[in-house]
């Protein structure tokens, strides 16, 4: 099987870690998220995975109840290092050798991020595990997992959500709502389309980096993304117009 993309960064939300759960982490979901990277990685692609923390701290919200907004964003990112020891506790029992790299220095249980030693990882078959955000305040870890694919040379990021794309509007509330195929990134900023932020958007597009958002609970949806088929809504240059 040929794969079209040779190194894919994975961005999955804290909140998606959760399952059936109102909180924490799902045993289930971390399985199922194990054996479909499996997948991928026996395909021969190098892969990158940066997590988010909804699921146990999203450090705007703590701002917005009143806590300083760096000190809130700072527990979110440690929030995302217990993410990332979970999901390659997932991976490594699943026989994927696993590497969790954190931006803000914590060898006891991670190594520290450093781009030369990740790529290396990376061409040596290891998934490596992108924990604590970009290290800084104020930047969310889709902006994190954009940055990351620009240094380790990832031809796409696959934003792995609970929706099968993107849609003009809330697909759970309104029966109308309506699916893109495909988008341009001056579109998604246009439109206000709650994809991922702005920031993270404005970044893939200065190095035309391909985004492609899909349902990470179907099954083979990850793989049928690294051999090219059209999965979900894919995010580029040519967008609509494309």
């Amino acid at each position: 099987m040929t794969i079209k993309y040779r190194r894919m960064l994975l961005k999955l939300s804290g909140e998606a870690l959760m399952g059936e759960e109102s909180y924490g982490i799902s045993p289930k979901v971390l399985e199922f998220v194990a054996s479909e990277v499996k997948e991928v990685i026996e395909l021969g692609v190098e892969l990158g995975i940066v997590i988010g923390a909804g699921n146990i701290f999203r450090g705007v919200a703590g701002a917005s109840k009143g806590m300083d907004r760096t000190t809130a964003d700072n527990m979110g990112m440690l929030a995302t290092v217990m993410n990332s020891l979970a999901m390659q506790d997932a991976l490594e029992r699943n026989g994927i050798i696993t590497r969790v790299m954190s931006a803000i220095p914590m060898q006891s249980v991670s190594e520290p991020y450093i781009r030369r030693r990740a790529t290396r990882h990376l061409e040596k078959g290891r998934v490596v595990i992108f924990a604590a955000g970009t290290g800084n305040p104020y930047f969310t870890t889709d902006s994190a997992a954009v940055l990351r694919a620009l240094e380790i040379d990832a031809e796409i990021v696959i934003k792995a959500t609970k929706v099968d794309g993107v849609y003009d509007k809330d697909p759970v509330k309104y029966s109308d709502a309506l699916k893109f195929e495909t988008l341009s990134y001056d579109e998604v900023l246009r439109k206000g389309l709650r994809v991922m932020d702005a920031a993270g958007i404005a970044l893939a597009r200065e190095d035309g980096l391909p985004i492609m958002v899909l349902d990470m609970g179907e099954s083979g949806n990850i793989k049928k993304a690294a051999i090219g088929k059209q999965v979900g809504t894919l995010i580029s240059e040519r967008g609509e117009e494309g």
